[in-house]
């Protein structure tokens, strides 16, 4: 969905004073009383946004800018699509909430048309409300499925901010939470980039970091391991596609041992790589997957976890220790509903597939071959990562891991200036537009970032 807004006319058809004195109070209102996320309270002025349309968000001042980075890489579907906001105005006249003991056809049919859509036999939903909680839930299932507790996840992952999500997750955000008591193990996955295990290719890539996590897991004490927990494809890590054969290797050892498979794709799923979940490009059947973000494209808050036939009788007589209060919240189901036949209508899983294929991947790789701050250029469908570097050479990031750095500063503040909302972490920017993006938005996203990453060329070695 195209905006069609002419600059300086905002989409809600408020006019640019009135939209900008209510921005000013909302701005004032927040700084005196919005306590913000993985920040410092203090150090922050966060970007009021006035209005929002397909590819587009309009800041306080009544700037457009094209999002590049679907806010938290969660509107797939772009902003305000017509048959989602629709669909929601439907249900709130008809039923806004009950209970989760009870059935209601929003909630019915989103678990259907989503147990349709996963792979092998993962035919029931339990639904939360966002990422971080079904994948603990999916850990729950895990530890009382096998009777074992200890969980593996990778390094350069990020699987949420609750408790046990925030200690699954292997970047620097865990840091500050972990104790060392929550039973996750930590390993290194595959990224040929910035191998740790001295490959050269693809194929020794997969082999030796599947024959270490082997290792681990022997050394470890197979009978103590519930479960493994991987991003199909990690995103905010890096969106490091992992090589062939790595998840099928993974699904083998998981088999060998009794360990349970669970697929994280509350960031990859839902036609963010081109096709309904990033696991089906590696041709590979998890027992859960856990999921939220574009099963919505965000428009009210949804998580859940697909289980396996297995996992599922594991219960059938056994009461399953968990709940929430907003468990297939029927405004959200009927978000997901509309979105998933949107998806399905429109053909916009096959867009995201084409604009990568044709405008993203190639326009990217271009740019590489021109900036000698770019190190690589990796991605699927509208899921693809910048790495900027100080040295192509030394492979220097241009961020040291964990934090910022002016250079990347500069480069981000270039992208703005141009009218492009990034999403960036550490030493990379990502280019995740919507996966209705145009083939003339894409373009216009690849200029403005041609632009701005001139900026962290000038810290850049030759």
């Amino acid at each position: 969905m195209t905006s069609t807004v002419a600059p300086g006319v905002l989409p809600t058809g408020q006019s640019l004073d009135e939209a900008r004195a209510a921005g000013e109070r909302a701005f004032e209102l927040d700084r005196a009383h919005v306590f913000h996320s993985w920040s410092a309270q203090a150090q922050i002025t966060p970007m009021t946004v006035l209005a929002s349309e397909g590819s587009y968000v309009w800041d306080g001042t009544g700037k457009r800018y094209l999002d590049f980075s679907s806010q938290l890489v969660n509107t797939n579907i772009g902003h305000q699509h017509p048959a989602v906001v629709a669909a929601i105005q439907a249900q709130a006249a008809k039923l806004c909430t009950i209970a989760p003991q009870h059935a209601n056809d929003a909630r019915s049919e989103a678990a259907r048309l989503i147990a349709e859509r996963t792979p092998g036999d993962l035919n029931r939903v339990f639904f939360t409300n966002g990422g971080a909680d079904a994948n603990e839930h999916a850990i729950r299932m895990a530890r009382l499925h096998t009777g074992r507790y200890k969980v593996l996840s990778r390094y350069r992952s990020y699987h949420g901010g609750t408790d046990t999500a925030i200690n699954l997750t292997g970047d620097p955000r865990r840091w500050p939470n972990d104790y060392g008591n929550s039973g996750v193990v930590h390993f290194h996955g595959p990224f040929l980039y910035r191998s740790q295990f001295h490959a050269e290719n693809e194929q020794q890539e997969t082999e030796r970091a599947l024959e270490y996590l082997d290792q681990l897991i022997r050394l470890e004490g197979p009978t103590s391991i519930a479960a493994i927990v991987l991003e199909s494809i990690p995103g905010t890590a890096g969106i490091m596609v992992p090589p062939p054969g790595y998840l099928a290797g993974v699904r083998e050892i998981c088999d060998r041992y009794g360990i349970i498979f669970i697929a994280d794709e509350v960031m990859a799923g839902f036609g963010r790589t081109g096709k309904w979940f990033a696991i089906d490009h590696f041709d590979v059947v998890p027992d859960l997957i856990t999921f939220a973000k574009g099963v919505n494209s965000g428009y009210v808050p949804l998580g859940g976890v697909a289980i396996s036939d297995k996992i599922a009788a594991t219960f059938a007589d056994r009461p399953y220790p968990g709940g929430l209060t907003y468990s297939g919240h029927p405004l959200a189901t009927a978000a997901a509903v509309a979105t998933i036949n949107a998806m399905e209508d429109e053909g916009i899983i096959e867009n995201a597939a084409r604009i990568g294929a044709e405008v993203l991947g190639p326009g990217l790789r271009e740019l590489a071959q021109r900036h000698r701050s770019v190190g690589e250029i990796r991605g699927l469908g509208v899921f693809w990562a910048i790495e900027l570097v100080a040295d192509r050479a030394t492979r220097e990031p241009l961020a040291p891991y964990g934090a910022t750095s002016p250079a990347m500063n500069e480069a981000i503040a270039a992208a703005k200036a141009g009218g492009l909302l990034p999403f960036a972490n550490f030493n990379r920017i990502h280019a995740v537009p919507p996966c209705t993006v145009s083939e003339a938005e894409a373009r216009e996203g690849l200029a403005i970032l041609d632009a701005a990453i001139e900026a962290a060329d000038a810290h850049a070695s030759n």
